[in-house]
């Protein structure tokens, strides 16, 4: 099985490149959201850490951005408790899709989070400051104070870009990224 991991920027569409690629994706994203909402345990344990923020269950996603406006320590102490909840769910994703020719991962730290494994392909979706800044103020609840904050924890985009096997351009134009994609893909599958 090839596993095809999405990295780049925030905003910079890693989930829609991840989806146009057609094989099946984990999306960090949404395993943190399904966590939030399903996992009482992680509840307990985040209310535990800060009592003060995290006060309703299922998880209230503006308690987590108070959390973390508040003091930089809070951003530490929710992912040391969600990330390996994600980790769980991103190896039971790959044991279901073990017989798939190809896996997708769109995770945003995969890096941060020393996921990464010899022989993953490294897709870095590379797009300007701003196209970037137009799809992120075009997002609901969207904050920029959230996003520096987690720009915090992320390696820089050069260093992401350096470590990836393909650069992806992605300038937000359907039919160019989808013709891109394509091409990856076939280079992908031929190695």
């Amino acid at each position: 099985m090839i596993r095809i991991v999405i990295v780049g920027g925030i905003g910079s569409g890693k989930s829609y490149v991840a989806k146009l690629l057609g094989f099946p994706v984990f999306d960090a994203d949404v395993a943190v959201s399904k966590i939030y909402k399903n996992n009482s345990k992680c509840f307990v344990r985040l209310k535990r850490k800060m009592p003060k923020f995290i006060k309703s269950y299922p998880i209230n996603k503006s308690e987590i951005s108070k959390a973390i406006l508040s003091n930089k320590n809070n951003l530490k102490k929710i992912t040391k408790i969600v990330h390996p909840l994600v980790r769980l769910k991103m190896l039971s994703f790959i044991r279901k899709n073990k017989k798939s020719r190809a896996i997708v991962l769109d995770i945003p730290l995969y890096f941060e989070n020393k996921i990464n494994k010899k022989g993953d392909i490294i897709v870095f979706v590379d797009a300007k400051k701003s196209q970037i800044n137009n799809q992120l103020k075009r997002r609901p609840k969207f904050n920029i104070k959230i996003l520096k904050k987690f720009k915090e924890i992320q390696l820089p985009i050069q260093v992401k870009k350096r470590k990836s096997n393909f650069i992806i351009k992605n300038n937000f134009k359907n039919a160019s990224l989808l013709k891109s994609v394509n091409i990856l893909k076939k280079t992908i599958l031929n190695k």
